[in-house]
């Protein structure tokens, strides 16, 4: 992947970058948010390694440019704040995955990984289909009444577990695991978070709806139409 990787801790900055291009990736440097909004206007990467607390402008403002661009940069928030109100904000703002220094090197190179191939693989079935949603899992593509849904890896993902067994309740520490695959390092509130995402951009009379079961957590349900008399 060509990565833009925002660091304003030059050793760090120096050693990650390494790693990632030992990974096999193309990787470009910026050490505060101006630069590294700058890099955005002029070119376009696959993936965004961010931290947060950057000279120039806050990592925050750096993502949200990012998730206004298309094709969007899965993104990466990297910093040393480990506080849920934090990791909320990157969430909400757009980040698809958040890690907390310090941090093992390994874990970081398998994270970017992930998001790598959330862009790329495919299923058995390509369309599943629901109300007015069509889900293309060839091409990770969302429609609704024809018009493409702007959905981020994570929603995505997410998206795909609920059409492919609608009518099903999954807890919140199921989506964890399978969209996530470590679910201990995230809590409910992240959850939360995607499914308002996800609310928000399926509403329509058509749309599924996402249901909350109290104190278990979430099902899909495709609409049913009403045979005209």
């Amino acid at each position: 992947m060509k990565i833009l990787y925002v660091e304003d801790e030059t050793d760090l900055a120096r050693h990650v970058a390494r790693a990632l291009k030992g990974a096999g990736h193309e990787v470009e440097v910026r050490h505060d948010g101006t630069s590294a909004l700058a890099a955005l206007k002029v070119d376009s990467f696959d993936a965004l390694v961010l931290d947060v607390n950057l000279p120039g402008c806050s990592g925050l403002e750096v993502l949200k440019t990012a998730h206004a661009m298309r094709p969007r940069p899965v993104t990466l928030m990297l910093t040393a704040r480990s506080e849920i109100n934090d990791r909320v904000a990157g969430l909400n703002a757009g980040a698809d995955d958040y890690l907390t220094k310090p941090f093992a090197m390994e874990e970081l190179l398998a994270r970017v990984a992930s998001m790598g191939r959330r862009g790329q693989g495919a299923t058995a079935e390509q369309i599943v289909q629901g109300g007015g949603l069509q889900l293309d899992t060839q091409r990770r593509r969302v429609t609704h009444g024809g018009q493409t849904v702007a959905l981020s890896p994570r929603e995505y993902d997410l998206l795909a577990i609920f059409m492919q067994s609608p009518g099903r309740v999954f807890t919140r520490d199921e989506l964890c695991g399978r969209i996530w695959e470590r679910a201990h390092d995230y809590d409910t509130r992240t959850v939360e978070i995607y499914i308002m995402r996800l609310r928000k951009k399926l509403s329509g009379p058509d749309a599924p709806v996402i249901g909350t079961v109290r104190g278990f957590g979430y099902i899909m349900n495709f609409p049913t139409s009403t045979p005209s008399a």
